[in-house]
C-alpha cells in the first residue's frame, strides 16, 4: 500500500426532497382537504476516524463524495426518505482544511471521533402544512433546500509518541528497525526512507509509539531533498530523538543544520524536549567518540548520548530516557 498523507476533497450534502401539491379524494368524502407530504431530507457528509488506517490513498482515486438527495412527499401526507448520508473513513490523526481559507476546521485525533462538514438540506414543505381556517385549500409547497458543498483538504498527522529526526543516513531506520518490529528500508544511501514509519517500541512493561521521518537536509524549508513536509508528523510527538552521524566530518553542523529546520519549520516544533544522540559509535575509537560527543554537548546544551543501532551500544539506557519523558510529558498533560 502506497504512503499518501495530503488530499483534496470536494464535498456535496444531498438536497432535500419537494414537497407535495396534493388534495385527498375519496369515494364518499365530499370535502377532502389538502394532503401533500414533505420532502425528506439530504443526507449529510461526515468525516469519521477509523481504525485500520494510516495514509489516505484511498482518496487518490475518488475524490469526489456526494450524500443522497431526499424523496419527495407524496399524498396520504407522506414524508419523503431521508437522503443517505456520506461517511469518509479516514485514518486518526487526520486534520481537515479548508482548501480555499487553510483554516483548520476539525482535528480528528482518536478512534470514532466524527465531524459534520456538509449538512443537508431541509426537506421542502407540502401543501398539508399551509392549511389554515381561511385558506382551506392551498395551492403552495416549497421545494426542498439545496445541499451544502465544500472543498475540503485530508491532511495526516502521524500520532506517536517519540519521533526520529536527523540528517539522510543519520541512521533512523537502522535504529527504528533495532528497537521495534518495524521494517523500513534500510541502505548506505541518503534517502532511503521516503515515507514515515512507526514502530512500538516495548519497553519496562510498557510501550510507547517511535516514528521515523526522513531525512531533512540544508533548505529543507524552502523544499530543498524532500523538503520539510514530513515534519508535520513529528507534530504530535512529545519527544524528538535527533541522531547524529558520529562518522561526520563535522557532528555540529548536522545538529545545527537540522535544528535549523526544524525552527524554520515553525509550529511550536522546535520548543518539544530534544534528546540529542551521536550514533554509529560501533565505527568510532575511544579519542574520536569522545571529541565528537563533547563537541555536540557544548553545540547543543544538553547532555549527548553515544549509541549504536548495529551492536546496540547505549541503545537501552535512551530508550529509557525517551520512554521516562513521555510518561512526564503525558503527566503533565493530565494535570488541571
Amino acid at each position: 500500500m502506497k504512503f499518501l498523507d495530503q488530499a483534496k476533497v470536494y464535498v456535496r450534502s444531498g438536497d432535500g426532497g419537494n414537497g407535495c401539491l396534493s388534495f385527498r379524494r375519496e369515494k364518499f368524502v365530499e370535502f377532502g382537504g389538502p394532503d401533500g407530504g414533505d420532502g425528506g431530507r439530504g443526507g449529510d457528509v461526515w468525516v469519521e476516524a477509523v481504525e485500520g488506517l494510516n495514509t489516505l490513498i484511498d482518496f487518490r482515486y475518488r475524490q469526489h463524495h456526494r450524500a443522497g438527495r431526499g424523496g419527495n412527499g407524496a399524498g396520504r401526507n407522506r414524508t419523503g426518505a431521508a437522503g443517505a448520508d456520506a461517511v469518509l473513513p479516514v485514518p486518526e490523526g487526520t486534520e481537515i482544511l479548508d482548501f480555499e481559507t487553510g483554516d483548520a476546521i476539525c482535528d480528528l485525533t482518536g478512534i470514532g471521533e466524527r465531524f459534520l462538514i456538509a449538512r443537508g438540506g431541509r426537506g421542502g414543505r407540502g401543501n398539508a402544512r399551509f392549511k389554515s381556517a381561511t385558506n382551506r385549500a392551498p395551492r403552495r409547497a416549497d421545494p426542498g433546500e439545496p445541499g451544502e458543498e465544500a472543498t475540503i483538504v485530508l491532511q495526516l498527522k502521524l500520532i506517536a509518541d517519540a519521533g526520529l529526526v536527523g540528517l539522510p543516513n543519520a541512521g533512523k531506520s537502522t535504529m527504528l528497525a533495532a528497537v521495534s518490529r518495524a521494517r523500513p528500508k534500510i541502505a548506505d544511501y541518503p534517502f532511503t526512507t521516503l515515507v514515515p514509519a512507526l514502530g512500538v517500541v516495548e519497553m519496562d512493561h510498557d510501550a510507547f509509539v517511535l516514528a521515523d521521518i526522513p531525512g531533512l537536509i540544508e533548505g529543507a524549508h524552502t523544499g530543498a531533498g524532500l523538503g520539510d513536509r514530513f515534519l508535520r508528523h513529528v507534530e504530535r510527538c512529545r519527544i524528538l530523538l535527533h541522531l547524529v552521524d558520529g562518522t561526520g566530518n563535522d557532528v555540529t553542523a548536522a545538529w545545527r543544520t537540522v535544528r535549523d529546520e526544524i525552527l524554520a519549520y515553525g509550529n511550536d516544533l522546535a520548543r518539544k524536549p530534544e534528546i540529542v544522540a551521536l550514533n554509529k559509535a560501533d565505527a568510532l575509537g575511544g579519542e574520536e567518540r569522545a571529541a565528537k560527543r563533547a563537541a555536540l554537548e557544548n553545540a547543543s546544551g544538553h547532555p549527548v548520548a553515544v549509541v549504536s543501532g548495529v551492536s546496540g551500544e547505549g541503545v537501552t539506557d535512551i530508550l529509557r530516557q525517551v520512554h521516562r519523558a513521555v510518561r512526564e510529558f503525558e503527566a503533565e498533560e493530565a494535570l488541571p
